[in-house]
């Protein structure tokens, strides 16, 4: 995860594609979630087709996550984000919303979230939870 929070850091000012955008989050932010997800589910005793799903629900989350947050670079103010807005397009990050325009980003967001949806969707209420964790993902404000 270290590793490609420093590959993430070095796209900066460089070109880079959507697929090694997607390479880079999955490896940082869905790594982190992933052994947090599925860590829980073997803890609980959980199924291998149970673990898979976890584990395509987090990695869903996680690029989830990444896409909002380049969402909110762009949108939000440094008072709602409590940290630099803007900081991204300041120093020539690749981002969601640069690859693929903000509306391409927004529809990318809720398509990851959809994924992870569907990925639950076996638990029904059981997943409730988890689910709220999703969507808040991508509506959040900071």
């Amino acid at each position: 995860m270290k590793m490609n929070q420093v590959m993430d850091l070095e796209c900066e000012d460089k070109d880079v594609g959507l697929e090694e955008l997607r390479w880079i989050h999955r490896h940082k932010t869905g790594a982190l979630l992933k052994v947090a997800c599925t860590a829980g589910a073997l803890l609980g005793g959980a199924s291998d087709k149970d673990v898979k799903n976890m584990e395509v629900f987090s990695e869903s989350i996680g690029l989830a996550f990444q896409v909002a947050d380049d969402i909110l670079d762009c949108t939000a103010t440094s008072e709602q984000l409590g940290k630099t807005a803007g900081k991204d397009e300041a120093v020539n990050k690749t981002t969601y919303p640069k690859l693929m325009g903000m509306d391409g980003a927004k529809k990318e967001a809720r398509r990851l979230v959809d994924e992870a949806h569907k990925a639950l969707e076996p638990y029904g209420e059981k997943a409730r939870p988890l689910l709220a964790i999703a969507d808040y993902i991508i509506e959040r404000k900071n």
